[in-house]
C-alpha cells in the first residue's frame, strides 16, 4: 500500500493551519524582520556587557470608568507600595528600579499626577505622555500634545527641557499600539503625519511597541531605529534606519523597542510557540526564562554590542496588574536581575527611566565608551521635580 499521498496531504493541511495561525495572529507581517535580526552576526564583547533596563507603563488610573475613588486608590497603591518594593533593590550605579509612568491625556486628573510625582522625586520614576485618540486630525493632535505637555511641566514638574532650545522635550506612547495611523481600518488615530507632529512637538522618541499579536506591530523588530514620516501614507515606522555608533539622527522619530520573539517552552498546540512581546501582566509574570530571553534578544545600537537595552511594558493600573506589579512576581525579578545580572564581571545592570534610556542610546550614537551609566543625562536633563530632590538632599 503506498501511503505516501496520505502523508503528503496531512503535511499539506499541517502546513496550511500553521500559516492560517501564524496569519491570524499576524506573525507573517514581522517574522522576516525577526528572522534577519537571528541571523545577523553577533559582534564581540570585551568586558563586561551591560543591561540597560527600563519599564514602562501605560498607566491608567481610568481603565473601564470605574470613578474617582477607584481610580485614587489604584494612585494610592502605587505610591505606597512600590517604594517598599523597589527601594530594596540596586544596580551598578546605586540606584533604585524606576518605573516610567506614560500618563494618558485624556484621563488627566491634577491630584493623580501630584501623587505619582512626589512619587516620582523619590527616584523611583519618572512621567511621560500617552494618548488614545481616534478619528482625529492634525491639527487636533497639535493641540492636544501642546496643550498637555506644558500642563505637566508647568504645574507638577514633569518632563524635561532642552537646555539649549528651552522646549519642553518628552517620551511617547500611543493608545491601542496605533503609532501613525498603523490599524488596518484607520481606528484609534487618524493622522497620517504623526510621526511629524510628534517630533515638532518635542518628542524625542517613541515607545510604543512590540505590540504583536496586534495588526499594528511593525515590520521592524528588536531595533532602535529612526523613523522618516510619509503623510501620504500611514504605518510610516514600519521600516527605518537603525542607530549607529558614529551615526546622525535621520528621519523625523526615534523608535526604541522592547523584545519580541517566541517562547519555545510553551507552546499552542504543543506545536507553535508563543509570542514573547515583552508584556508583564497577570497571565504573564517576570518570569527568570523571560528575563534570560530578553536579555538574549535585546537591541543595541549598531557597534557597541555590549550596551543591551531592555524595555518592557506593561498597563500597571488596573488590580490585576497592580498585584504582579506591585508583589511577589515582581521582587522575584529584581532578584533574579541582581543575582544573574550585576555580578560586575559578565554584567552590569543598570535602571534607568525612558528619559535616561533615551540619553543612553544618544551616548552610544555619539561613540561614548565605558560605563553607560555616567550618560543618564547625556542629551536631556531631569525634570524639575527630580532636580528639586537632589537640591534638598544636597
Amino acid at each position: 500500500m503506498n501511503v505516501l499521498p496520505a502523508i503528503v496531504f496531512f503535511c499539506a493541511v499541517a502546513a496550511a493551519l500553521v500559516l492560517e495561525l501564524l496569519r491570524r495572529r499576524h506573525v507573517l507581517q514581522w517574522l522576516p524582520g525577526y528572522i534577519r535580526t537571528r541571523l545577523r552576526p553577533t559582534d564581540t564583547v570585551d568586558g563586561p556587557t551591560h543591561i540597560i533596563f527600563c519599564f514602562v507603563d501605560h498607566f491608567e488610573p481610568a481603565w473601564k470608568r470605574p470613578g474617582l475613588e477607584v481610580e485614587s486608590a489604584r494612585v494610592a497603591r502605587w505610591c505606597q507600595d512600590y517604594p517598599l518594593l523597589a527601594g530594596r533593590f540596586t544596580d551598578a550605579d546605586g540606584c533604585h528600579p524606576k518605573h516610567t509612568f506614560f500618563f494618558p491625556e485624556e484621563e488627566y486628573r491634577f491630584e493623580h499626577l501630584e501623587r505619582l510625582c512626589r512619587l516620582c522625586a523619590q527616584g523611583f520614576g519618572e512621567i511621560e505622555v500617552h494618548l488614545h485618540h481616534d478619528g482625529d486630525t492634525s491639527a487636533g493632535l497639535r493641540q492636544k500634545l501642546s496643550k498637555f505637555t506644558q500642563l505637566l511641566h508647568s504645574c507638577h514638574g514633569a518632563l524635561t527641557k532642552d537646555v539649549h532650545t528651552g522646549e519642553i522635550r518628552w517620551g511617547f506612547i500611543h493608545g491601542n499600539w496605533c503609532l501613525d495611523n498603523s490599524r488596518p481600518d484607520g481606528r484609534w488615530c487618524g493622522v497620517n503625519d504623526e510621526l511629524i507632529i510628534l517630533k515638532e512637538g518635542g518628542c524625542y522618541a517613541d515607545f510604543t511597541f512590540p505590540s504583536a499579536p496586534s495588526d499594528t506591530q511593525p515590520a521592524t523588530v528588536n531595533s532602535l531605529y529612526y523613523a522618516t514620516d510619509d503623510p501620504q501614507r500611514p504605518k510610516s515606522h514600519d521600516t527605518g534606519q537603525p542607530v549607529t555608533v558614529g551615526g546622525r539622527p535621520v528621519g523625523d522619530l526615534m523608535l526604541i523597542q522592547g523584545v519580541l520573539g517566541f517562547d519555545w517552552s510553551s507552546r499552542k498546540f504543543g506545536i507553535l510557540p508563543r509570542i514573547e512581546n515583552s508584556d508583564v501582566r497577570a497571565g504573564q509574570p517576570p518570569t527568570a526564562a523571560r528575563v534570560d530571553r530578553w536579555v538574549r534578544l535585546a537591541p543595541t545600537v549598531r557597534g557597541r554590542p555590549d550596551w543591551k537595552f531592555i524595555k518592557i511594558h506593561t498597563h500597571g493600573a488596573p488590580e490585576p496588574q497592580a498585584d504582579v506589579l506591585l508583589g511577589l512576581p515582581l521582587e522575584r525579578m529584581y532578584d533574579y536581575l541582581s543575582r544573574r545580572y550585576n555580578d560586575g564581571v559578565q554584567y552590569a545592570l543598570h535602571y534607568v527611566s525612558a528619559r535616561e534610556m533615551y540619553n543612553i542610546i544618544k551616548a552610544a550614537e555619539g561613540g561614548a565608551t565605558g560605563d553607560p551609566g555616567s550618560y543618564r543625562d547625556y542629551a536631556l536633563g531631569p525634570p524639575t521635580f527630580a532636580q528639586a530632590r537632589a537640591e534638598v538632599s544636597a
